[in-house]
C-alpha cells in the first residue's frame, strides 16, 4: 500500500528531536523554527513532558467520557488559572479544527442561528464548518460549500455593521492574528467593535486561538491583548506539544445538556496528562515571558536587515515580510543552512513559529543564515 499523495514533502527524514533541534536519519541537525505548524511549544522531548506520559502510560491510557477522569479537572482548574479564563467551562477534542467544528456548533445551538461571519485570509480548519469559514476555496469540497458564511475584510468595520444588523448571524469567527494567512491582526478597537456588535445582536464571538494560544503571542491567549471577551475560546496545536488534543472554553453564562457535544477520544487519560505536562513547564520555566523576551530579540536582530523586510507579528508567533516570494529562500535555508521555517497564503511571507523555550543564540543562528541567502547576487536587486 502507498501513502496518499497530498503532501509536498522535504527530502528530510528526522528521527530524534531535542529542544530546537531535529536530527534526521543522516545525523544531520536541524534547527526548527517552525515546530510542525506552531505545534512544538516547550520544545522537543522536553523531559518533564516526556516523563509524565511515560508515567500515565504506565497506569492507563484510555477510557472513553463514560466515566470520571480527574485528570480532565486537575487540567481544566490549572488552565483556568493560568490562562486567566476561570470564568468558562472545558470541553476536550482532538485537534484545532474539531475544536472551531464544536464552537460553531455550539454558537449554532446556543442562537437558533446558522450564518457565520469570518475574515478574508483566515484558516479554521479542514472538517465540515471550519473549512467553511476558512477563506480557501481550493480546499473546499462541494459537500462544504452549502454553510452560510460571508467573509470581510479584517478590520472592516462597516461591513461588519452591515451584515451583523440583518439579526441572523450565529458567530462571528476571528484569529487574534493571522497564521496562515499571513500574520495580519484585527485592531484592538475593531476587536472591542466586534465585541460590541456582538452582545447588541445576540451573536457569539469566538476567539479561534488554535495557533496563537499557550503563550505564542507573549500572552497566554492572543485575544487578551484587546480586553475583550469572547463567548467561545478554540484552541489546540500548543496545547499538547505534539499530542492531538484540542479544546473549547465555553464561557459559564452557556449552560450545557448532556449529548449536546461529544468525542470517543478527546480528553483521554493520556492526552490530558500531556497537555497538563505543556502547562507545567510552561508556567516553571516563565516561557510566556520568555516568548515576549525573545521577540525584543528579534526586533533588534531585524535592525541588521535591509528596511524592506518587515516583521510582523507578536511574541513568537511571526512573519517576516520580504519584497520577493520566498519559497527558494525557504529551501535554501533548509538545505544549505538546515533550517526549518514555515510559509503563508500570502507567498512573500516568512514564518517563524519555534518553541516558546526557543534561545538567543540560535534566533541569532536563524539570522546569521539569513543574511546570508540575502548577499547573494540574485537577491541583492530586491533592496536599495
Amino acid at each position: 500500500m502507498k501513502l496518499f499523495d497530498v503532501y509536498p514533502l522535504y527530502d528530510v527524514t528526522p528521527v530524534s528531536a531535542k529542544g530546537a533541534v531535529l536530527t534526521d536519519i543522516n545525523g544531520t541537525e536541524y534547527l526548527d523554527l517552525y515546530g510542525g505548524h506552531a505545534v512544538i511549544s516547550i520544545g522537543h522531548s522536553h523531559p518533564h513532558y516526556t516523563q509524565s506520559i511515560k508515567d500515565q502510560l504506565d497506569k492507563i491510557a484510555f477510557y472513553s467520557n463514560a466515566v470520571q477522569n480527574p485528570i480532565q479537572e486537575a487540567y481544566a482548574q490549572k488552565l483556568g488559572t493560568l490562562s486567566g479564563c476561570e470564568d468558562y467551562q472545558l470541553f476536550l477534542c482532538n485537534s484545532g479544527a474539531e475544536a472551531n467544528e464544536n464552537a460553531l456548533k455550539m454558537a449554532s445551538f446556543i442562537t437558533g442561528k446558522s450564518k457565520v461571519v469570518a475574515f478574508k485570509n483566515s484558516f479554521h480548519g479542514r472538517t465540515s464548518a471550519a473549512v467553511a469559514v476558512t477563506d480557501n476555496p481550493s480546499i473546499q469540497a462541494p459537500i462544504n460549500k452549502g454553510h452560510q458564511v460571508i467573509f470581510i475584510a479584517l478590520n472592516d468595520e462597516e461591513a461588519l455593521k452591515e451584515v451583523l444588523s440583518g439579526g441572523d448571524v450565529c458567530a462571528v469567527i476571528i484569529e487574534s492574528i493571522q497564521g496562515v494567512g499571513g500574520l495580519d491582526q484585527p485592531t484592538t478597537p475593531f476587536f472591542k467593535t466586534i465585541e460590541a456588535l456582538c452582545q447588541e445582536y445576540q451573536v457569539m464571538l469566538i476567539a479561534d486561538e488554535v495557533q496563537s494560544g499557550f503563550g505564542r503571542t507573549g500572552l497566554f491567549f492572543g485575544f487578551q491583548q484587546h480586553g475583550v471577551q469572547p463567548d467561545l475560546i478554540s484552541m489546540a496545536k500548543g496545547m499538547g506539544n505534539g499530542f492531538p488534543i484540542g479544546g473549547v472554553l465555553i464561557h459559564t453564562k452557556y449552560k450545557g445538556i448532556h449529548g449536546q457535544l461529544g468525542t470517543t477520544f478527546g480528553g483521554n487519560h493520556l492526552g490530558c496528562r500531556a497537555a497538563l505536562a505543556v502547562l507545567e513547564v510552561i508556567e516553571e520555566e516563565n516561557l510566556i515571558n520568555h516568548a515576549k523576551e525573545m521577540h525584543e530579540y528579534v526586533k533588534v536582530q531585524m535592525a541588521s536587515l535591509p528596511a524592506e523586510i518587515i516583521l510582523k507579528g507578536r511574541g513568537l508567533m511571526l512573519g517576516l515580510a520580504f519584497p520577493f516570494e520566498i519559497a527558494a529562500l525557504r529551501k535554501e535555508l533548509l538545505y544549505t543552512h538546515h533550517i526549518f521555517t514555515g510559509a503563508a497564503k500570502d507567498k512573500k511571507v516568512l514564518r517563524i513559529l519555534p518553541a516558546l523555550n526557543i534561545t538567543k543564540a540560535q534566533i541569532a543562528q536563524f539570522f546569521t543564515a539569513l543574511k546570508k541567502v540575502l548577499d547573494k547576487p540574485e537577491n541583492q536587486s530586491y533592496f536599495k
